[in-house]
């Protein structure tokens, strides 16, 4: 009798810790989904930035306009189950779009110099900032997501429930350098 409620209790045991390792790992999991989310919320904020200035360079230069507009039409939703490469997609995108816009404003004095041009352009670096803890936050919520997956014996439980590691954000090329400081 004594044997048989040691064992009854071992299995309670063994079954509550189960459950709660799964809503721990779902817990994870969500926050990961969040967080790739509000990635997409500030890459969206973005985009309407740089539509902006692409309606501004449309008097400047018709074909720079027409070749934004193109880069614009491959804007992809980012949502919560969006993956990595997606979002790494539209990040080169988005990069490839704004330094164009730069370009084109640095041939166009008027254009640089214009109010809207520069409001906008200091809304699209708060936003790209923005993207960028975003992207912090992401990578360290898969940090932690990834560790549980990872360390035994959670990992006895993400594998019977098929969670499986997340990939992390890459930094875009080119933003790992610094920049050439002229004197």
């Amino acid at each position: 009798m004594t044997a048989l409620l040691i064992i009854i209790a071992l299995v309670a045991l063994l079954v509550l810790w189960f459950i709660s390792v799964q809503r721990k790992l779902v817990s994870a999991d969500e926050l990961c989904k969040n967080s790739m989310s509000q990635i997409g919320v500030q890459q969206n904020s973005r985009w309407d930035a740089i539509s902006s200035l692409v309606k501004l360079t449309k008097s400047y230069n018709e074909h720079e306009y027409k070749t934004l507009s193109d880069v614009i039409e491959k804007r992809r939703e980012i949502t919560r189950s969006s993956n990595v490469s997606e979002v790494n997609s539209q990040e080169e995108a988005l990069s490839a779009a704004a330094a164009r816009i730069r370009l084109v404003a640095e041939q166009y004095p008027d254009l640089k110099a214009s109010q809207t041009y520069a409001k906008t352009m200091d809304s699209l670096n708060s936003y790209e900032n923005q993207v960028r803890t975003s992207r912090m936050v992401f990578n360290d919520t898969v940090t932690k997501y990834n560790r549980i997956v990872r360390q035994f014996p959670d990992s006895i439980v993400a594998s019977a429930f098929r969670f499986s590691e997340r990939e992390y954000l890459k930094e875009p090329e080119g933003k790992t350098e610094m920049p050439p400081i002229e004197i």
